[in-house]
């Protein structure tokens, strides 16, 4: 199987640049602005989300034990977002490799829906073909290896367009609404439909398409998964505006706040797109595509981790600007630093632990906690807001009345603003206005997609979370032990009722393998 690298480029990617290149010359389809482009590496707007996923390669060449694993189907190194995890360990790596990243880019990396995704089909396939006697498994670890090999990025497509939220996809108007099989050969089967908001699509190698929801009997033709090149015939992307995206286009980086790194989203409109039958992964298998949904969402609300790494930037800018300010050392400014780093670290906690929590599934993956996996999410659907508006209340109302960087330039006004907008000795205006600009980026312009709007919904909306963490919250149980203990039930003795935990308690309270030392 070929991968979409039409440059004449290695074949195998080892650093950030050898990523970049790899992007060249793809007959893409990509609109922008209304403007068809060209070549998207090099368009100002697009680049910074390229430099993001760069440096995630360049994070496995600095720190290859964080940002690299062995590759278990090559035994080659391979970039930690390419592997499947089987082991709490192996969570856990990757939401520190989450965080780091997040600290270095200040944006979305955009890799974690692509590592989230097979990490989640890595079990399904195995359950599907348990049942159904089907061969979606190997087929997947033959595609997986094939990407290691090449040590390339992997994309996720789940949400699509929806049309009328109160009508099941083949109830739809328009069937196109939901992506679905439009036809079948024997060779495969082609898809039609759109994926909306899609992170990082652009910027991958090839695409997973999965099913966003809960499906029904009649809804056979839309529980299709299966992997498609970026540059597959029949795709055409419409890239997302962002805030003061138009920034990235100005000869002066300062007014851009985070010059260069951004994140990236788009819709894909998929017309006749063919999967050949050794990519395609589900196929009318309508009852997993519950179980699908389900265990995405739950690696990918743990790693929503990634926040607290840009929480990390923003805190820091925070506590810049107030010392640039000459404020840093008033009490109040250090109880608001105290309460972002609060705010922050309970995201980081939750979905950590949510790793640490993780158990084995049947086909050997492991999969991270359920509950804590949604209460991390939760928490970002909320948090990184109050961490932005407390960044705003340091940074002050200069943060969105700041003259542009044009102004600073001309002979005759600039010198008048360097005099009036100096703040504490030791910083120079450029400085004071560089930090304004970055948090301004962080939560209101381009990166302000990422770590608020995106936080906010992002592997499912608020009432998503909500949902699921009240099926999972076991009331009946909390009951019976509270009836025990108050004296209600003495029907069955304190200790059985210990004894008899439900599955969730029982991973929550088993204890590590005791290692042969400790024996």
């Amino acid at each position: 199987m070929a991968t979409s690298n039409n440059s004449g480029n290695p074949s195998r990617i080892t650093n950030g640049e050898d990523y970049i290149e790899s992007l060249r010359n793809r007959p893409l389809k990509v609109y922008l602005s209304g403007e068809l482009v060209t070549e998207p590496v090099d368009h100002p707007i697009i680049r910074p989300s390229i430099n993001a996923i760069a440096a995630t390669y360049d994070l496995a060449v600095s720190n290859p034990e964080l940002g690299s694993v062995i590759s278990p189907f090559t035994g080659e190194r391979i970039s930690r977002f390419l592997h499947v995890c089987t082991s709490a360990p192996d969570l856990v790596a990757q939401n520190k490799m989450q965080r780091r990243l997040g600290q270095l880019t200040g944006t979305c990396f955009q890799r974690c829906v692509g590592m989230d995704a097979f990490n989640a089909l890595y079990s399904v396939t195995f359950e599907i073909d348990k049942q159904h006697e089907t061969v979606y498994h190997d087929r997947l670890k033959s595609f997986l290896t094939d990407m290691h090999r090449g040590n390339f990025v992997i994309g996720g497509a789940m949400t699509d367009v929806k049309g009328d939220r109160s009508k099941a996809p083949h109830e739809q108007s328009d069937p196109d609404l939901y992506l679905h099989v439009s036809r079948r050969t024997p060779e495969g089967v082609y898809v039609s439909g759109a994926k909306a908001h899609q992170t990082g699509c652009i910027n991958s190698h090839h695409l997973i398409v999965m099913p966003t929801l809960r499906l029904g009997e009649k809804d056979r033709d839309f529980a299709i998964v299966g992997a498609i090149p970026v540059d597959a015939k029949g795709i055409t992307y419409v890239y997302g505006r962002q805030s003061c995206d138009s920034r990235a286009m100005e000869p002066s980086d300062v007014d851009a706040g985070n010059a260069k790194f951004a994140g990236q989203e788009a819709m894909i409109i998929f017309d006749d797109v063919f999967i050949p039958n050794d990519l395609v992964f589900m196929d009318g298998e309508t009852e997993f595509a519950a179980m699908l949904v389900q265990r995405f969402t739950t690696y990918h609300r743990r790693s929503y981790v990634c926040k607290s790494g840009v929480g990390d930037v923003l805190i820091g800018a925070a506590a810049q600007i107030a010392d640039m300010n000459g404020a840093v050392g008033a009490s109040h400014i250090k109880d608001k630093l105290v309460e972002m780093t609060h705010l922050n670290e309970t995201i980081y906690g939750t979905g950590i632990a949510s790793s640490h929590q993780g158990h084995a599934t049947e086909s050997g993956a492991f999969i991270s906690d359920d509950m804590l996996a949604n209460v991390c999410k939760h928490h970002v659907t909320k948090m990184p807001y109050e961490i932005g508006r407390l960044a705003q209340d340091l940074a002050g109302g200069l943060m969105v009345t700041l003259p542009a960087s044009a102004d600073f330039a001309d002979p005759t006004i600039g010198p008048l603003l360097e005099k009036y907008l100096k703040g504490r000795e030791g910083f120079t205006t450029e400085e004071r206005a560089r930090m304004l600009r970055l948090i301004e980026n962080m939560t209101l312009g381009r990166n302000a997609v990422g770590y608020l709007t995106e936080s906010m919904h992002g592997a499912g909306s608020p009432q998503a979370q909500r949902i699921e963490i009240g099926r999972t919250m076991q009331l009946e149980y909390k009951k019976r032990l509270a009836r025990v203990l108050a004296g209600v039930d003495t029907t069955v003795d304190r200790d059985e009722v210990a004894d008899e935990l439900s599955d969730y308690f029982a991973r929550v309270f088993a204890l590590p393998p005791v290692s042969t030392a400790q024996q």
